[in-house]
């Protein structure tokens, strides 16, 4: 900015910074639009401005009430803060690791997750199993079962960042690693389904199925203050993952503390990761996909990214949500079915793109 006094910032800056502000203005607005429908449709249709009503607490339809307040908005709202917080997690994992496949999915620490919930619901006793309308598994101590989910997180996190600092370990080999760890964690997982009785197998598969419709109200303002958390923290680091971008040795001229950044970008990747895994199951490919979409639309630069790639995995998971529950109505798909048939062909697009480029 020293070639320019102040006050005159060039017109392109200007336009270039208000074209990403209009993206993320029409994001925050589809995000609202896709909550209300995320709450109105389904078995019983509910108008949308009964809905809006209740969001503000006026004029609720007491036929209506319970159906927003105990079963639809929890849903819907789980839906939104899980996609919110693997999509942000993903865009920040590719950006520390300097890996375009970096997600939790990927690298295993979804996996990782799953079998460090699963070993806590099974053996340290902290799940009940039980046939309801909420899921196989209703989570007794879900502290307890997060705090298991994430050291195993964090296990699996450590042993790529300590790959990552290897002399010339290039993405390949991190992705790789990941694989081989994720098949590791998920060999884990059924070696506990193995020794478990008819009733624990049949819960822990249903289980692992990533879906929003188990969450409940509590596990819903524990993943909001968390995946909140995770994403002020990712944005408050935005310019450090901008010069990583740049190369290690650009970075540590600039000042940032690359291992310190990369350590801790990796924790709070991972404590999002668990507690989402350990509420609602795996759900893939939303944390590798969205980055890669908002890159092609706005750019890398992270002042835009996190917030944009936030969103669009909020989006994604809401209208997951919604087709889920009107494909086959009354019957309510899991969410992770959907992220998955979706994700996996968006993706291949997007590297065929990329690799024709």
């Amino acid at each position: 900015m020293s070639h320019f006094d102040h006050g005159q910032i060039p017109s392109e800056y200007t336009a270039y910074i208000g074209r990403k502000a209009v993206f993320l203005g029409g994001l925050t607005l589809l995000t609202g639009v896709l909550l209300v429908m995320a709450v109105s449709l389904g078995a019983v249709r509910i108008p949308a401005w009964d809905v809006v009503q209740a969001f503000f607490g006026q004029g609720e339809d007491p036929r209506f009430a319970v159906i927003i307040r105990n079963i639809r908005l929890p849903h819907a709202l789980a839906g939104l803060f899980a996609g919110a917080g693997l999509a942000a997690a993903g865009a920040a994992m590719q950006s520390i690791l300097r890996n375009p496949l970096g997600s939790p999915f990927t690298l295993g620490i979804s996996q990782a997750g799953a079998f460090g919930a699963a070993f806590s619901v099974m053996l340290l006793g902290t799940g009940t199993m039980q046939s309801s309308q909420v899921g196989a598994v209703s989570i007794i101590n879900p502290y307890l079962t997060t705090l298991s989910a994430f050291a195993a997180c964090m296990a699996t996190s450590l042993i790529i960042i300590a790959i990552a600092r290897i002399r010339g370990a290039s993405p390949e080999v991190m992705v790789l690693s990941g694989v081989a760890l994720g098949s590791l964690f998920s060999a884990g997982t059924m070696f506990l389904q193995y020794f478990a009785d008819d009733v624990q197998l049949a819960a822990m598969v249903f289980w692992t199925f990533g879906d929003v419709g188990r969450a409940g109200w509590p596990e819903v303002w524990f993943m909001a203050v968390v995946v909140t958390a995770a994403v002020l923290f990712f944005v408050f680091n935005r310019w450090n993952y901008n010069a990583i971008d740049a190369g290690d040795e650009t970075a540590k001229a600039l000042g940032v503390r690359v291992e310190l950044v990369r350590l801790a970008g990796m924790v709070v990747a991972s404590l999002v990761t668990a507690v989402i895994v350990s509420f609602l199951g795996i759900i893939g490919f939303v944390g590798l996909v969205c980055p890669h979409i908002v890159r092609r639309i706005i750019g890398d630069d992270h002042r835009f990214l996190l917030p944009a790639s936030t969103l669009t995995g909020a989006c994604l998971l809401l209208t997951a949500d919604i087709a889920a529950r009107l494909m086959f109505a009354p019957r309510v798909l899991p969410v992770a079915i959907l992220t998955a048939f979706f994700g996996a062909p968006t993706f291949l697009y997007l590297l065929i793109r990329r690799r024709g480029r």
